[in-house]
């Protein structure tokens, strides 16, 4: 009896190191994504995919320079993507999500967003493309405080195309702190425009 037992300790022994062995075996050699094969994926995403991944909710842009460059990214995305309604309404409420509150208030979603596709439709139309975009530096950053708020100006120069031609616009903006801290895009208008900055229409 003894050496009966014994044979089926190692019987149960062996099995159960073929059964380690395999299972490590299966890990080893699974389908598991290499970093390589992951930085590819995030290559293949669009300009607009990558825009729109972001959550304002928990990543909003920490600066009024980093809210141009996003402001800017989603301005390229609708000038020079090929986008469907979906898309252009998805870009247009990112963008509303960057704009102060009496700014959003100026328009309802729907004009907003009539105005937008309107906007898109004349610049394709003009077979025109935002080709760069460059905010101040930070150090070019002016900020004051009026009327109880904290505000920043600072400039985009955009390098738009057209066919082979290539000009500068130089655009200056205006943000406004609101009560979670973020800086929100009161109005801008074009630099060399000597007159008061309103709320954009």
């Amino acid at each position: 009896m003894k050496k009966l037992s014994s044979n089926k300790g190692g019987i149960v022994f062996f099995v159960l190191v073929v059964l380690v062995v395999g299972y490590f075996y299966y890990l080893s050699n699974r389908n598991v994504p290499q970093p390589e094969e992951s930085i590819s994926e995030l290559e293949v995403m669009t300009a607009t995919q990558q825009v729109l991944a972001r959550d304002l909710s928990v990543n909003y842009p920490p600066t009024p320079r980093e809210v141009i460059k996003y402001y800017s990214e989603i301005t390229q995305c609708f000038y020079n993507e090929e986008l469907s309604e979906e898309d252009i309404y998805a870009l247009g409420m990112k963008a509303r999500e960057l704009y102060d509150a009496e700014l959003v208030a100026n328009q309802t979603e729907a004009d907003y967003m009539d105005s937008l596709k309107y906007d898109i439709q004349d610049f394709k139309s003009k077979k025109r493309t935002i080709a760069s975009y460059e905010p101040s530096s930070s150090l070019d950053v002016e900020t004051f405080s009026e009327d109880g708020y904290e505000w920043a100006r600072l400039y985009c120069n955009y390098g738009v195309k057209q066919g082979e031609l290539l000009h500068n616009s130089n655009m200056v903006f205006i943000l406004r702190k609101d009560e979670n801290e973020h800086y929100k895009i009161y109005g801008w208008k074009l630099a060399k425009e000597k007159q008061k900055l309103e709320s954009a229409q």
